[in-house]
């Protein structure tokens, strides 16, 4: 097999030049060295085996080595080799060749204009661990050599099936594993063939919009909502309509309070009825029966995202709208990226019969399937114990975790700024604010102080549009990835970025459940 270098000697080395061979080869390497094609305290081939690739003599390769060695370019190790050397001769003087800047382009490159929307206002944090990252478990506490134990198994005699690209939905053990999972822990109604495994939730959002949803279509999402629902939806030409959960006017006794009014009916309806993300509400059983009825009397399909509901602290598990009726047009979404790591990218929907064969096909020629190692690694995980076994410990460990950040914000705030509608279970607490503070600006002060956080208000569709008034002001704080003993100096370095809470006053007239 030809080496890097060799590629590059065939690409650039011109042999017409009339100049010596060693004499090309050299310049030829010194080249990409000062360009950074070759980057310092890198290898370069062995002499006989860049001479057998390159089709010259030893000897060629030999002095073109040593007129790099002799000017400083690279040096050599005896029994290890030959290597660039971290500073060129050209980097310690003021004048000589500069190493080559690559051309600005002349003219701003074009983006679609719902590319440019999204890029404008990305939501998606560059760092993703430590106090109060919501959304993120703690990765530590993975039983990664039981998980490492299994993977090394399966990697000592791989058949080509597991390496190659898959097709079906997903491995059949995971799908199994998963349907009897969701069948015992959420009342979910299904067998393997319904299960579909995704690369996360995403990739099952986009999924359904490609499947199901034509331009110009409405759809429902929870007002304010996750901001990954939001993030696909702009990049589709859908007509998106937001349904309030969080609004003083809200009566949730009265049939669709909060839904749109007029307009289309929508093609599909997403929702987070066990944990609402991001107040934390669960949805009343009244209410999951009327929009099953509601999305069946218009033709719709309801998207449950699932998301962190076996984090559930106290009370009765809440069943999912999916099990509520038999047949019913609900896509259940979820994933195992809260309870066990984010860095596995598997998730999983649970398809309607009449959708699973259709969207098997369109999954397999959409977005190629493969990570069938992995599948199967998960599928055993879960088959020993291992899965339910974590989940139960970690339980335990954000419950305590959860209990302490509620101590510290009760204490040095006050209960009143603690969100009315947060429920006991999930990874995260939604920190009250005034309406009229600056939660994003918060953010940023926080940010600079080690503490990461974020800001309500980037939930909400309607802040960049005319419903402004019904937009609230508060910090995400994640608990889950947060050490016992790191919550109350990140919680005091959060308390420094806020105002006095003698000057901030907050309305804390009851919001309405939905």
């Amino acid at each position: 097999m030809k080496s890097i270098c060799a590629d590059l000697v065939f690409q650039r080395l011109r042999p017409a030049d009339g100049a010596a061979l060693n004499r090309q080869l050299f310049d030829c390497l010194r080249d990409a060295i000062l360009d950074g094609s070759l980057p310092p305290t890198s290898a370069l081939p062995a002499s006989r085996d860049l001479a057998k690739e390159v089709g010259m003599s030893r000897n060629t390769v030999l002095h073109a080595y040593e007129q790099l060695r002799a000017e400083g370019y690279v040096h050599s190790r005896v029994g290890s080799g030959t290597f660039v050397a971290a500073t060129t001769p050209e980097s310690q003087l003021s004048t000589g060749r500069a190493r080559a800047v690559r051309p600005v382009a002349s003219t701003a490159v074009r983006l679609s204009k719902r590319a440019q929307a999204l890029v404008a206002d990305a939501a998606a944090s560059p760092m993703q661990w430590g106090a109060f990252m919501p959304g993120v478990p703690d990765v530590t506490q993975f039983p990664h050599r039981t998980y490492a134990r299994i993977l090394a198994r399966l990697w000592k005699s791989p058949p080509p099936e597991m390496l190659t690209y898959a097709h079906g939905g997903g491995h059949p053990a995971l799908r199994e594993a998963i349907a009897e999972h969701l069948r015992v822990a959420r009342a979910v109604q299904c067998d393997a063939s319904q299960v579909l495994i995704t690369e996360g939730v995403h990739q099952a959002i986009d999924l359904s919009l490609r499947m199901l949803v034509d331009p110009r279509d409405t759809v429902w999402v929870e007002e304010p909502g996750y901001w990954g629902f939001h993030k696909v939806l702009q990049m589709g030409s859908t007509r998106v309509r937001p349904m309030e959960v969080d609004h003083p006017d809200i009566d949730s006794s009265q049939p669709g309070a909060g839904w749109p009014r007029g307009g289309k009916p929508p093609r599909l309806i997403f929702v987070t009825p066990s944990h609402q993300y991001p107040l934390g509400s669960v949805m009343s059983l009244a209410r999951r029966r009327e929009l099953l009825a509601h999305a069946r009397a218009c033709g719709a399909w309801v998207v449950e995202d699932d998301y962190d509901s076996e984090f559930r602290f106290a009370g009765r598990p809440v069943p999912s709208v999916q099990g509520l009726e038999p047949d019913s047009p609900v896509i259940y979404v979820g994933t195992f990226s809260k309870t066990l790591f984010p860095g596995l990218r598997v998730g999983y929907m649970v398809l309607p019969q009449v959708l699973a064969d259709p969207f098997r096909a369109a999954h397999a020629d959409l977005y190629r399937e493969g990570h069938i190692v992995t599948q199967m690694a998960l599928a055993e995980f879960i088959e020993r114990g291992a899965f339910a076994a974590h989940i139960r410990r970690m339980r335990v460990v954000y419950a305590r975790r959860r209990a302490r950040l509620v101590e510290l914000i009760s204490t040095h705030l006050g209960p009143q700024y603690l969100h009315q509608q947060t429920s006991n279970a999930g990874l995260h607490l939604v920190l009250r604010l005034p309406d009229d503070c600056d939660d994003v600006a918060i953010a940023r002060r926080a940010e600079l102080r080690g503490v990461l956080t974020r800001p309500l208000s980037r939930y909400y569709q309607s802040r960049q549009g005319r419903k402004t008034q019904s937009m609230r002001r508060g910090l995400l704080l994640g608990y889950a990835c947060v050490d016992d003993d790191a919550i109350e100096p990140a919680f005091m370095a959060l308390l420094e970025c806020l105002e006095p809470p003698s000057t901030m006053s907050l309305n804390t007239s009851t919001h309405r459940r939905r």
